[in-house]
Formats: C-alpha cells, sequence, structure tokens
C-alpha cells in the first residue's frame, strides 16, 4: 500500500525541501524541487506507461501498445481510474489481437473501475456490443448499444453505432 504513494511521499519531500531552499536563498534550486515534484505529483495521476500505450493506439500500433501494456506487472497499485484505463486499452489490444474472452473481460474490468469520460465509456459499450454480436448475443448488443447512444453525447461514435446495428439485423 505505501508504493501506491510513495510518490506523494518523494512528492511531498520534495516541497519541504524547496522551502528549505527558498529559506537559504537557493532560489533556483528551489523552483527545479517544486518543478520536480510537481512531475511527480503528474505521474501520480496519470500513469505514464498508459499515456504512452494510449499514444500508440491512437496511431494503430497495438503491438507497440501491447509490449507497452505487458510490461504492466500489478495494476492495482495504478490508482482506481488509472486502472480502469489500463484495462480499456488493454481490452481494445485484446479486441484487435481477436482475443475476444479476454477482451470482453477487460472491457467489462474498466467499466467496473471506472472510465472518466463518457466518451470512453461508449468505445467500450461499442466494443462490447461488438463481442456480443460475434458471440450471437442480440439482446445483450441491443442494450449495449442504446447505453452507448446515451453515453455518446458529441455524436462522435454515430457512425459506428449504425455499423453495429446494421450488423444486429443481420443477424
Amino acid at each position: 500500500m505505501v508504493i501506491k504513494f510513495l510518490k506523494l511521499i518523494i512528492a511531498g519531500f520534495l516541497l519541504v525541501g524547496s522551502v528549505f531552499l527558498f529559506i537559504e536563498g537557493e532560489i533556483s534550486y528551489g523552483i527545479l524541487a517544486i518543478l520536480i515534484s510537481g512531475i511527480f505529483v503528474l505521474f501520480y495521476f496519470k500513469n505514464p506507461r498508459n499515456l504512452l500505450a494510449l499514444f500508440f493506439v491512437r496511431k494503430n500500433k497495438f503491438l507497440a501498445a501491447d509490449k507497452i501494456l505487458s510490461s504492466v506487472k500489478n495494476p492495482a497499485v495504478m490508482i482506481k481510474s488509472q486502472e480502469g484505463y489500463f484495462y480499456f486499452l488493454s481490452g481494445l489490444v485484446a479486441t484487435q489481437k481477436h482475443e475476444i474472452s479476454k477482451a470482453d473481460k477487460l472491457l467489462k474490468m474498466s467499466l467496473k473501475n471506472g472510465l472518466r469520460m463518457k466518451t470512453d465509456q461508449a468505445v467500450a459499450k461499442l466494443n462490447l456490443a461488438g463481442i456480443a454480436l460475434n458471440r450471437r448475443n442480440k439482446k445483450l448488443a441491443k442494450i449495449y448499444v442504446m447505453e452507448c447512444k446515451k453515453l455518446d453525447t458529441r455524436k462522435m461514435l454515430t457512425a459506428q453505432i449504425k455499423e453495429v446495428e446494421h450488423m444486429m439485423k443481420r443477424i
């Protein structure tokens, strides 16, 4: 449990050290210590491996994203929302590798752990709808599509939703 808060503890020590440096007259080193502590706080809330994997997923380089995500040994060390995004990205990579049961499990875990943005929740549910259609479960796919429509407030996924609905008509 201490490992989870180690970055914040280091940031706290750096802030205390920066106050000491300001008192001693070392202004430039004090500012540097504050900036470094800010980096530790940023990396507490935003996992750098998740950010790098997200970059590769956006570039459609799923093998590189999978390599980065597989290097994470214990995602429970992350804070809850970052753990959710870890499972979300892992689910997207598993979907691209056609590992349907693994993708289903990972996307459900990401929704359970909490994705912050409604668009990300909609993408996860749309992928779950595609997985349900792959398993010939039209009823569950329809539920996921309806939830996806509610979450897609910016209408970014309308083309994909229509495509999934068209696939549902064929089954």
